[in-house]
């Protein structure tokens, strides 16, 4: 890339001009940040009411069609391994807009898919739109310092969780009121409005001609040899599995063992986003006081208290929505607290490795994401009740705590 090509701000970081709106001479706007990290949030979650409907029109089993899910996290996770040194490499902007063009035509395939197949295949590829989600990190650590990032990566994820809050409500309503369809043409309209936003907002926010490919392959291994970094992955990876694990049984829980409608099952699938967005809040007005580690280990505690409280209440023999999905609000809480401030963590311990950084560690925490959702849409039954989730989502939630407390231990030590 030619100099005149590289925006003035990244030329000149020690004064970062007034942000100018759909100006991509100067640092994107938090609200295309916000959205183009919310598209692979509402990707994630606006079809979940509809599971049980796309079952019966595929004329498959609730199995195959978790595929959906735990695929779309899977393939999510791969591609996630070369989004990093891809975008360090080529810059942001190009691997943003190239993966929401991918999106959209993912997305009118699997609207128009007759098999389950077909759609699977369509619906995986829609994984492509994740490469937003993992860039907006890098894209906020490339114009701020840490303590910073994690209160800027606070708030666009708090601005994020409102589309989970309201996605599976709006999923749920449109399958009531025409067909599972409706949802993936809301998917396509939006796909193409966020790409047209960002065509126009964001610029590049790597000086340089970057890293090569093979040569950042070859800086895995100062990665991963980093206790502190696997550290905060860790603690992404479990504490965040406790809400994949929800992905993974929610939907059978609130049809076959609550006996809920698409609509009330999707209002059941915003709790965890009410706590999010509260979480995000907490985290971007605090984390630069009260530092990054501890912020996470806060957040972690509060979501074993809530999942806690929830599980002993089942074992007492209340079988209820509200204790299960209501009791979720803190696994979002706690999650909204935690997430943003290990993702900078993650992708501080080595910052010249940032986009690495943030692939890696999206792959290594969404693998184990897809891993758990399907094994939570596995170990559930009809007689078995919502338990079983419940354990799952307070064991993991338990190894993310202790994940970030031995970062913290890890940096007492070498102090």
């Amino acid at each position: 890339m030619d100099k005149c090509d590289v925006p003035l701000y990244i030329r000149s970081m020690t004064a970062l001009p007034a942000i100018r709106f759909l100006d991509r001479t100067t640092p994107p706007h938090i609200v295309t940040l916000v959205l183009i990290t919310g598209m692979s949030a509402l990707s994630m979650s606006v079809f979940l009411p509809s599971l049980a409907a796309m079952t019966s029109y595929f004329d498959t089993d609730y199995a195959i069609m978790q595929i959906a899910v735990s695929g779309y996290l899977a393939a999510t996770a791969v591609l996630q391994v070369f989004i990093g040194p891809i975008s360090d490499r080529f810059g942001r902007r190009k691997l943003v807009l190239g993966s929401l063009i991918l999106f959209v035509v993912a997305t009118f395939g699997a609207m128009m898919a007759t098999t389950v197949e077909v759609f699977l295949f369509f619906r995986i590829m829609q994984a492509a739109v994740a490469t937003s989600m993992a860039l907006s990190r890098a894209i906020v650590r490339d114009i701020v310092p840490q303590d910073q990032a994690a209160s800027m990566i606070g708030y666009v994820t708090m601005g994020m969780a409102l589309v989970p809050m309201i996605g599976p409500m709006i999923g749920g309503v449109l399958e009531q009121a025409f067909a599972w369809q409706a949802t993936f043409v809301l998917l396509a309209v939006a796909g193409m409005a966020t790409f047209a936003l960002a065509y126009a907002d964001l610029g590049e926010t790597i000086a340089g001609e970057g890293t090569g490919f093979a040569e950042q392959f070859r800086t895995y291994p100062e990665l991963l040899r980093s206790p502190r970094f696997w550290g905060y992955v860790l603690c992404a990876a479990f504490g965040s599995g406790a809400f994949f694990s929800l992905l993974g049984g929610a939907s059978f829980v609130a049809n076959d063992i609550f006996g809920l409608s698409p609509l009330w099952s999707g209002v059941a699938l915003g709790a965890p986003a009410v706590g999010y967005a509260f979480g995000n809040y907490l985290s971007g007005r605090f984390s630069v006081r009260m530092g990054i580690n501890w912020m996470a280990a806060i957040g972690c505690v509060v979501t074993i208290i809530g999942l806690g409280a929830s599980a002993i209440l089942t074992f007492s023999g209340v079988s209820h929505p509200l204790n299960f999905f209501g009791f979720c609000v803190f696994l979002g809480l706690g999650n909204g607290m935690m997430l943003p401030n290990v993702m900078a963590g993650s992708i501080s311990v080595r910052p010249h490795l940032a986009g690495t950084a943030s692939g890696l560690g999206g792959a290594i925490m969404i693998a184990g994401g897809a891993a758990l959702s399907q094994f939570a849409g596995g170990i559930l039954t009809v007689e078995s009740g919502a338990l079983p989730l419940q354990l799952l989502m307070l064991l993991v939630s338990v190894l993310g705590l202790l994940s970030i407390l031995f970062v913290i231990w890890r940096e007492k030590r070498i102090a």
